[in-house]
């Protein structure tokens, strides 16, 4: 590969080789299914498609929280599909998100099903729903999705700038490396200010902006995902964020909630597929091994 200083962009830009690194053969420049496969669905009222990425734990964490409030209607299944493999690239995917991003939601609870993509839309969707983690006092409920969105203009620098560069690219460019890496301190500094101060992300109470926020910037901080980050970027030192995570790690919804869709780390942590409340104690991947 050329020296990035070496590389003058075309006139007009057009798609002539795999664009290398770790996802070079899921990425495209057009939209739309590559092939027919409908979606399966299940008994309950939720359908979700997803994998336990930090915007797919998002949701599966919400759902979690919700069952633990006691909302029956909130029960789901949960559907694995593997974003390596291709699968958001199905005709029946496709047809839930056209944008062929993991997680989907199909709700069959009422005499129409209704779609709903993008993570944060998710969110809101079933806190309106259900009537939860979302407060209703105006002032609180535009900090809670101000902080939601917040979360979701930011995490791309993490995730396709930071975590790209460091973690994913066929090759080290300091250039990217370092761009990025100052991008995400400056927002976990953000975040480990407004910690200094709150109990939670939007204040004293539990809500979607603390789901939401969780999994990209808690699994930082705990060194779950690129490899070295966590050593990187001084994530011990950001002492309020670490209290945060570790007081949400606690909460057993979310602890189940991080294990649906799993397909990495501990066997009894990964539960692929999620169709009952049982199936945390007689699923996990340890478990279906175990009885070939």
């Amino acid at each position: 590969m050329a020296d990035s200083s070496e590389y003058v962009p075309p006139k007009v830009w057009t798609w002539s080789k795999p664009s290398g690194g770790t996802f070079a053969n899921i990425n495209r420049p057009i939209s739309g299914a590559t092939h027919e496969k409908e979606l399966p669905v299940g008994r309950h009222p939720l359908q979700l498609y997803s994998l336990a990425t930090p915007n797919g734990v998002k949701v599966t964490v919400m759902l979690e929280e919700l069952l633990a409030l006691g909302h029956r209607g909130a029960e789901y299944d949960a559907w694995l599909i593997r974003i390596t493999e291709g699968d958001q690239f199905g005709s029946g995917f496709v047809a839930v998100n056209p944008n062929s991003k993991i997680p989907a939601l199909v709700d069959r609870s009422g005499p129409k099903p209704i779609r709903v993509f993008e993570s944060g839309s998710i969110l809101v969707y079933l806190a309106e729903k259900f009537g939860a983690f979302l407060p209703k006092e105006q002032a609180a409920r535009a900090e809670c999705l101000s902080w939601l969105f917040w979360q979701m203009a930011s995490a791309p620098f993490v995730g396709g700038g930071f975590g790209h560069f460091y973690a994913y690219a066929p090759s080290k460019i300091e250039y990217a490396i370092d761009r990025f890496t100052m991008e995400v301190k400056r927002q976990l500094d953000v975040l480990d200010r407004r910690l200094a101060a709150n109990r939670y992300i939007a204040g004293d109470t539990y809500t979607i902006a603390d789901m939401a926020i969780f999994p990209w910037y808690g699994g930082l901080a705990k060194g779950w995902f690129y490899g070295t980050a966590a050593e990187f970027l001084g994530l011990q030192d950001y002492k309020h964020l670490q209290r945060w995570v570790d007081m949400l790690l606690e909460r057993p919804a979310l602890q189940r909630g991080r294990m649906v869709n799993r397909t990495t780390g501990e066997l009894s942590s990964q539960l692929h597929e999620r169709h009952d409340a049982t199936d945390f104690e007689t699923r996990t991947a340890d478990k279906l091994q175990s009885t070939g």
